[in-house]
């Protein structure tokens, strides 16, 4: 009898191993109908074979045999009992049949410690741990892993020292599973000196470890040690590419990002879909609209011409590289079309100031059955904006609220106030920011602030200034626009407080930044740049347009030079403001007739604005300028904009 016993048990622990559960319960039924003994062992390999996978009915009835059998006090039964019901989710009846065993071990604490973590109630599973310290049980690796991974789950980085001590303590700073938990938390708390020295001390580092190592430097800055880290690499892998790629694109480093892929292209590893959509972003971002296009043909070629995710990308890269037409041409190609697609071509269209046309595939969206996200009004209020339409833009951000259940967030109260506020409503605008169920910030004042400055209303204008300068907010952008205010009143003393006061909080206005792409290769200049090659060229082109547009009536609109200085040294400054430079050498380095694209990380100021209007005329070029807001696009001496901008 002992021999058949041993045989039916062993053939249970093989099939449950397999995963073949329903055979394995199939030979305990047989064994229990012609009364062949079944002890408790048979019954922890049943209950390990539903914990793989994940089934609970057939558990709970094997719990239920185990009750009438008399094995729940077996430690073993207990401690399967547990994991079983703490894998699927049950941590009531886990705890309960926790609670119930007489002598409880390591594992029946790493088992529940384990399901309070896997559940998200890290809390409950740093209790239990501190529990079994007090009784005196020690951890193992499993143990020490598994509540390292609850610590960095929950603000508890005080007791994740605790365990990294106790860690030390306990003898296991060398073992693998250890030191893999720790590096991990280590780096989701953003501790990357930590991590390192983890990392450091490691015998064995797997593929995955190299890239949280490198993903954590890449996306906290600190590129050297990121690339240091990938150079270091035994093999790279796709995501090791992609953290590298992806890390440099977020810290503002798009053409280095582009020449990483073009190194990854000459590998055998065959890019996915989102490093795709990620190169085709940095594209965008950096209008490299050469690029982008020869992304588009190794999209075509590589198979990823149905993939939503990068076709959508590709309506982003087009729209923002100053194509509507092409994104409009890409969008309607799509076979799929998910709320990201339809966001990507709302929002181009906004960019252009094609307000209507926003509105019209907004509600094309919404009419096809895809429910519109947050992103989806920031669109549409935003195309409002530009557009200057705001009764509807008031009927959107009403229908966001009542109709779909969004409550808006800063973003739709900053549209709204830009809306109102340069359409001429600034009363409303001031009710509005007064009734936000939420904290107005820089954003939402500085949209007032800007509004303010438009209608010439100085009294609500120092009102939003007053507010923004008792926020001590770190984006130069709003002193700017504040000292730009007080500069336009000619008051000069305030416009040295506001500078003090910028200098005092270490704040720095960026300079005046503009790219443009001539034969695949990026250009910059920033306001007064003399180190360019071709500068005696670009000053001597801009000196000659100048005395042309001069005589078509072009006058200089020195209001917008912040320095208290002679008229003549104002106009120079206007002159050599970093777009006039772009376009200057755009003109001079693509065939008569090709459109000028130039991407500027400020807002186009009005001179600006107004002297490129002559300059298309002139040169019988179209210009488009992205600027920090939206798309101007020039033509014939008219702006696409209205001069609404």
């Amino acid at each position: 009898m002992a021999f058949i016993f041993d045989k039916y048990a062993g053939n249970i622990n093989a099939l449950c191993k397999q995963g073949r559960l329903k055979e394995a319960l199939a030979i305990l039924h047989y064994m229990l109908h012609q009364c062949v003994p079944v002890d408790s062992k048979t019954y922890c390999f049943l209950l390990q074979g539903c914990s793989k996978l994940a089934t609970l009915s057939h558990g709970k009835h094997l719990h239920s045999h185990i009750l009438k059998l008399g094995f729940q006090h077996d430690i073993f039964v207990g401690n399967n009992l547990v994991h079983l019901y703490s894998k699927c989710g049950y941590m009531a009846d886990a705890r309960k049949v926790f609670d119930s065993i007489p002598q409880r071990n390591v594992v029946s604490w790493t088992a529940i410690i384990a399901g309070y973590t896997h559940k998200g109630n890290a809390k409950e599973a740093i209790k239990l741990f501190d529990k079994m310290d007090k009784e005196g049980v020690k951890p193992n690796q499993f143990t020490l892993a598994t509540i390292i991974k609850a610590c960095g789950s929950v603000e508890a980085f005080e007791q994740a020292k605790g365990i990294h001590h106790h860690v030390i303590e306990s003898g296991f700073e060398s073992d693998t599973v250890v030191q893999t938990a720790l590096l991990l938390m280590y780096v989701k708390y953003g501790r990357i000196e930590n991590a390192r020295h983890v990392f450091d001390r490691m015998s064995e580092r797997g593929t995955a470890l190299w890239n949280a190592m490198i993903t954590a430097n890449a996306q906290s800055g600190s590129l050297k040690e990121a690339l240091a880290l990938f150079h270091g690499m035994p093999e790279p892998d796709v995501i090791s590419w992609t953290a590298i790629i992806a890390g440099h694109a977020q810290n503002g480093y798009g053409e280095e990002s582009l020449n990483l892929f073009k190194e990854m292209q000459k590998t055998n590893l065959k890019p996915d879909g989102f490093i795709m959509a990620s190169v085709l972003s940095v594209c965008a971002n950096i209008a490299a609209l050469e690029s982008g296009k020869q992304f588009h043909a190794h999209i075509i070629v590589s198979g990823f011409e149905n993939d939503v995710v990068v076709c959508s990308a590709l309506v982003g890269m087009y729209a923002k590289s100053g194509i509507v037409e092409d994104a409009y041409h890409m969008f309607d190609k799509m076979h799929q079309r998910n709320v990201v697609s339809w966001n990507s071509i709302i929002l181009g269209c906004a960019q252009h100031g094609k307000g209507k046309e926003a509105l019209q595939l907004f509600e094309q969206m919404v009419q096809g059955g895809i429910e519109p996200n947050e992103v989806s009004f920031v669109g549409v209020l935003s195309a409002c904006s530009h557009a200057g339409l705001v009764d509807e833009g008031r009927c959107y951000f009403h229908s966001m609220v009542h109709d779909h259940g969004i409550d808006p967030d800063v973003s739709h109260y900053t549209c709204m106030i830009d809306l109102l506020g340069r359409a001429g409503h600034l009363d409303e605008a001031e009710k509005l920011i007064n009734g936000m169920v939420i904290e107005p910030d820089a954003y939402v004042w500085g949209a007032f602030l800007g509004a303010c400055r438009i209608h010439n209303n100085m009294e609500l204008a120092i009102n939003a200034a007053e507010h923004l300068l008792d926020m001590e907010v770190n984006d130069a952008g709003i002193y700017v626009l504040i000292a730009n205010i007080y500069a336009a009143a000619g008051r000069w003393d305030d416009v040295a407080k506001v500078r003090k006061l910028m200098k005092n909080r270490g704040v720095r206005k960026p300079p005046g930044c503009s790219w443009i792409e001539v034969k695949d290769r990026m250009h910059s200049f920033v306001v007064g740049e003399d180190s360019h090659p071709q500068m005696e060229e670009i000053y001597a082109l801009l000196r000659r347009l100048s005395r042309q547009m001069s005589a078509a009536g072009y006058v200089p609109d020195k209001k917008f030079v912040l320095h208290d200085v002679e008229d003549e040294q104002k106009e120079l400054s206007l002159s050599h403001h970093s777009e006039k430079l772009a376009i200057a050498f755009g003109i001079l380095n693509t065939t008569p007739g090709a459109t000028i694209r130039v991407v500027k990380n400020l807002r186009v100021c009005g001179d600006c604005h107004t002297a490129i209007k002559f300059i298309s005329e002139i040169v019988k070029r179209k210009i488009v300028v992205r600027d920090a807001n939206r798309f101007h696009h020039f033509d014939g001496g008219q702006c696409s904009c209205g001069d609404y901008w």
